[in-house]
């Protein structure tokens, strides 16, 4: 249902079922798919394209051009994947051509109230960005990655899977996967282990990750030692711990200590 208020470009394609709110705009080049229901004074904009059953509440901003001063117009794209909340307020940019010209999001995210997204942020599955939560441009979050509200992430900083940066955390430099932290700027603060028990990590497996993040966090190491040391201990060999590993090896703006 389309309610008459709204106003479609003719040249979006929505699917049969979408459900379209009072006051709407979609604009051209927007795509939605079957699902998905759109509430009251929400404007998509495109190239912008949405999969199936996301739910995006009242004056929410998807698809808007990016607010970075090098922006000069460039025909770039939002992705979202399927089953995502978007609360009140939410705002969500589209890519610039100083990276691969498109912002993702994956599956199953919920993205509370005024979250804002910014230009090519890469978003997982899973997803959880509290009230306010911000990300600066080219931000990655990996998949189960929780954001407390009021934090802040740095632009081009990425956040790893399972990870938790708490309420009102400034991330400035990259944290690593399973991690926690909070503060401002954040510090490290141990195993996300509440998460992890949740999503339902074996005992072992915690136990094989706090060997290792009491390496990395607590023995005065350099992150290169740690990591060989890490790596030379084949007890702590599981996949969980090589998802750990390259979270560190693939930090280029250090990691949040």
């Amino acid at each position: 249902m389309i309610h008459s208020t709204a106003i479609i470009d003719p040249s979006a394609v929505i699917a049969d079922d979408v459900d379209i709110g009072p006051f709407c705009i979609v604009g051209p080049d927007v795509e939605i798919g079957p699902g998905n229901v759109i509430g009251p004074h929400s404007v998509i904009k495109g190239p912008t394209r949405i999969g199936a059953r996301n739910r995006i509440f009242q004056f929410t901003s998807i698809g808007e051009e990016c607010q970075d001063k090098k922006y000069a117009g460039e025909p770039t794209r939002l992705e979202i994947g399927d089953d995502n909340v978007f609360r009140e307020g939410v705002t969500v940019h589209r890519g610039t051509t100083q990276d691969e010209g498109i912002t993702r999001i994956g599956s199953r995210g919920l993205f509370m109230a005024y979250a804002h997204i910014a230009h090519d942020c890469q978003i997982g599955n899973d997803v959880i960005m509290a009230n306010q939560a911000t990300l600066g441009g080219h931000v990655h979050l990996g998949d189960h990655a929780i954001l407390g509200g009021l934090s802040a992430v740095h632009q081009f900083a990425h956040v790893g899977a399972h990870a938790m940066c708490g309420g009102g955390a400034i991330v400035t430099k990259d944290v690593p996967a399973y991690t926690m932290v909070n503060g401002h700027p954040a510090h490290a603060h141990g195993l996300n282990l509440v998460g992890l028990k949740r999503r339902g990590f074996e005992r072992g497996v915690l136990s094989k990750l706090s060997t290792a993040y009491k390496c990395v966090y607590r023995q005065g190491l350099t992150l290169e030692q740690a990591l060989e040391r890490i790596e030379q201990d084949e007890t702590l060999a599981c996949p969980e711990m090589t998802v750990f590993i390259q979270s560190l090896k693939a930090s280029e703006r250090g990691i949040t200590r």
